[in-house]
């Protein structure tokens, strides 16, 4: 292909132009032969590749080719691990290589406004910022291979009820702070080749025509160089989507579409200069896909598998311990029971279904270390499992049956009661969550509940095992000794939960959610899914830890919690300064201990709490973590820099983060609940912000300006001197007054050529 893309675009027939701005089939973009510009091909991610092998189809009715299957996002969140993730991707950028895939459409950034949303197996967190990182190191990975990335979707979608047609209500900071900050770190730390737009609105504008998204945010502020590519079936308007900056519709439109771009260039609806500008963009991705690809690559599927393993023990949150039963070192004998040890829920359903390459079944992989400690094994079903073929990887998934399973359940508590402990798989089947639809509620099947109920009853030493894309009500906690969060491990979760519980692994996950008790409790729980097509984001900047922090809700568990097999000590913390600028950065070191008997890791988090802000703000906000490998006895430190974004809000009247001065609480623990240590910096912005005083303005905003006060001194002093009211009292009466109306308090000092003369003043000051 032809270095110089300017003079290609010159040569680009006007119907050319438009012909490369869709699809040539569902996978596929179209070439241009007669002057080198070839086809490029997508695939369905992000946590294992989906290639369809032959008729493709974005349903999937026809297969996939085999591909390892790793944990999904909201499993990989739990690392809070950069550089397991950033492997992950290096992994599926090597299988992109060896099935010739160009770009492979992941990671989801998306945030987990509620946790009833049917997708939030495929995104990272509830914040941003963990997000945000999660998200980049995933696409440092996978472009490190020479495989392009699609961040999506962008952006606030959160749901998929209507998700094709929605309009996202939703004010600017909110949209800044929550929902966009999760994709800005991602654009600017590791440049995704492509971002694809989401189908929903946002404020009445489909977002793949949203100029003001697409362009304006995307590429003027963030400094985006890729393209965007529509999901799958969003583009309204395809004309309005080409103005607003969208490159690819996706999949093809037959070249429908196309005729409408050429049309409107022909009637003068369309600037071809703005169409050239498209092509061009699109074209240097092209080019850098031609560049990158590597002919004859193999992939190692043992290795590759061997390494799931290791990735999803490392996910794996540890949410109870109870007289430290785990891990399985004092026992002879064990029941396992539940369907989901034999055929284990690993992934979830829709888009980035995974046909995997082998699948550990998690009770063979128990017997196998067991064996080698004497351990004996008897395993019972608990609640029936359908032996339904799976239409996406031809094997086999669980019955989406809620009812208990009386004999079942019976023979379980039978062979419970036998054991020395028992071990119960459980969690959400396949048809619970997945992409196309919402949870009703967050509870796992009754069939499941009363399993657990009934075991635990006649077995003090049981333990749960759950395997689910997102939070579960848990109403038997308190019945079981142990509880492990397994998500959706991956074709390795058997493997791998088998390390964990037998103690070749300690667990180091945190929740990157936090569990609520009851779905009731979440914020978002009164305006999800909306009414009708439209759904109110009421709740603003309080999504999950950001609301049950600020309302002091328990929780079941909080967001960053996980145990460990050992005990860390939080020993000292330090910043390099107790007094600085906006334009400063703020090192922060913390000193932690290994004060347990194994060697393990533990996520320092980092949060900032400001101190009396002049703006409504959550109480505190993640700004930093680092994990950190410590063997027994030993000390270790976390380092963190804090720019100015860490302590900003958006101002939507300056259209800007703004830093404002004051006190800010440098917090540093295990939880956002579990904060250990704690130092208070003072900060002084350097940028003002521009203060324009208004007719409307109160007398306490324009009080707060020195000029102001002055002017207003006279008035409360002539006010008082004629015998009227106090000064003091007339201004706690007064302070929220409007400029406007302070004569009919005040007398006839301020008539309207008074307050504007004041107006002019203060405002020229200013």
């Amino acid at each position: 292909m032809e270095n110089n893309l300017e003079e290609i675009v010159k040569k680009l027939t006007l119907e050319e132009k438009a012909s490369l701005c869709s699809g040539l089939n569902h996978w596929e973009t179209k070439p241009v032969e007669r002057l080198g510009i070839p086809s490029i091909m997508m695939a369905d991610g992000p946590h294992g590749l989906r290639k369809q092998e032959q008729d493709p189809d974005h349903i999937a009715l026809s297969g996939s080719v085999p591909a390892t299957c790793y944990p999904a996002a909201s499993a990989l969140a739990c690392s809070w691990d950069r550089d397991l993730v950033q492997q992950v991707g290096s992994h599926l950028g090597k299988e992109c290589q060896a099935q010739n895939i160009d770009i492979i459409l992941g990671p989801g950034t998306n945030i987990k406004r509620s946790p009833l949303c049917g997708r939030n197996f495929e995104y990272f967190s509830e914040d941003p910022y963990l997000s945000s990182e999660m998200a980049a190191s995933h696409v440092r990975g996978v472009q490190g291979e020479g495989i392009g990335t699609s961040l999506k979707h962008f952006a606030a979608n959160n749901q998929e009820f209507r998700r094709l047609i929605t309009d996202t209500l939703i004010d600017e900071r909110t949209l800044r702070e929550i929902y966009l900050a999760s994709f800005e770190g991602v654009i600017k730390k590791a440049q995704p080749w492509t971002v694809m737009c989401a189908y929903n609105k946002i404020n009445g504008a489909f977002c793949s025509e949203n100029r003001r998204l697409l362009t304006k945010i995307l590429r003027d502020e963030w400094g985006f160089e890729g393209f965007v590519v529509s999901d799958w079936g969003a583009v309204n308007d395809r004309v309005e989507g080409v103005k607003a900056g969208l490159e690819l519709e996706m999949p093809a439109c037959e070249g429908d579409r196309d005729k409408l771009i050429v049309k409107a260039v022909q009637s003068g609806e369309l600037d071809e200069k703005v169409l050239d500008k498209v092509v061009l963009r699109f074209l240097g991705i092209i080019k850098k896909a031609v560049d990158n690809r590597k002919e004859g690559v193999p992939f190692d599927e043992k290795e590759h598998h061997a390494f799931a393993r290791k990735t999803a023990a490392q996910c794996m949150v540890l949410l109870k311990n109870e007289g430290e039963i785990l891990p399985l070192e004092k026992n002879d004998s064990l029941a396992v029971i539940g369907g989901f040890a034999t055929y284990p829920r690993y992934q979830g359903g829709g888009s980035s279904h995974v046909n995997p390459t082998t699948i550990d079944l998690p009770l063979d992989e128990i017997k196998k270390i067991a064996g080698g400690r004497s351990m004996k094994v008897e395993y019972q079903e608990g609640y029936p499992v359908d032996r339904i073929v799976d239409r996406y990887s031809h094997r086999r998934f669980n019955s989406v049956s809620d009812e208990p399973d009386t004999a079942l359940i019976e023979a379980a508590c039978e062979t419970a009661k036998k054991a020395a402990a028992a071990v119960i798989f459980t969690g959400l089947p396949e048809p619970y969550e997945s992409e196309g639809y919402d949870r009703k509620h967050i509870s796992i099947p009754a069939g499941h509940e009363e399993l657990i109920k009934a075991v635990a009853s006649v077995q003090p030493n049981t333990i749960v095992v759950l395997s689910n894309g997102s939070p579960i009500e848990m109403p038997w906690l308190s019945s079981v000794k142990a509880v492990v969060e397994g998500y959706l491990g991956g074709q390795a979760f058997g493997g791998a939960i088998a390390d964990v519980l037998f103690g070749e692994v300690n667990p180091s996950g945190k929740l990157a959610e936090t569990y609520p008790l009851r779905v009731e409790d979440n914020p978002s729980y009164l305006f999800f899914p909306g009414d009708g097509n439209m759904v109110d984001y009421r709740e603003g900047l309080y999504v999950g830890y950001r609301y049950y922090d600020a309302a002091a809700r328990e929780t079941l568990f909080p967001f960053g919690f996980g145990l460990s097999y050992t005990d860390f000590t939080y020993e000292s913390m330090e910043t390099d300064k107790k007094v600085l600028s906006d334009k400063d950065t703020l090192q922060v070191r913390v000193k932690i201990r290994n004060s347990g008997k194994r060697a393990g890791k533990e996520t320092v988090q980092l949060y900032v709490r400001p101190k009396n802000a002049p703006v409504q703000r959550p109480d505190k906000e993640l700004k930093g973590f680092e994990k950190i490998t410590l063997s027994s006895g030993e000390r270790g430190e976390a380092v963190f820099s804090l720019d100015k974004r860490a302590f900003a809000y958006y101002d939507p009247e300056i259209a800007d983060w703004y830093v404002a001065d004051g006190e800010y609480e440098i917090l540093a623990g295990s939880s956002s609940k579990s904060l250990h240590l704690a130092e208070t910096v003072t900060l002084k912005s350097e940028n003002r912000k521009p203060l324009i005083y208004t007719r409307n303005s109160s007398v306490q905003e324009v009080y707060d300006n020195k000029k102001g006060k002055v002017l207003l001194d006279e008035v409360f002093d002539e006010m008082e001197a004629k015998g009227g009211m106090k000064k003091q009292f007339a201004l706690t009466l007064f302070k929220e007054l409007p400029l406007r109306s302070i004569h009919l308090f005040a007398g006839k000092k301020m008539y309207e050529e008074q307050v504007a003369e004041l107006l002019r003043k203060i405002n020229s000051r200013s």
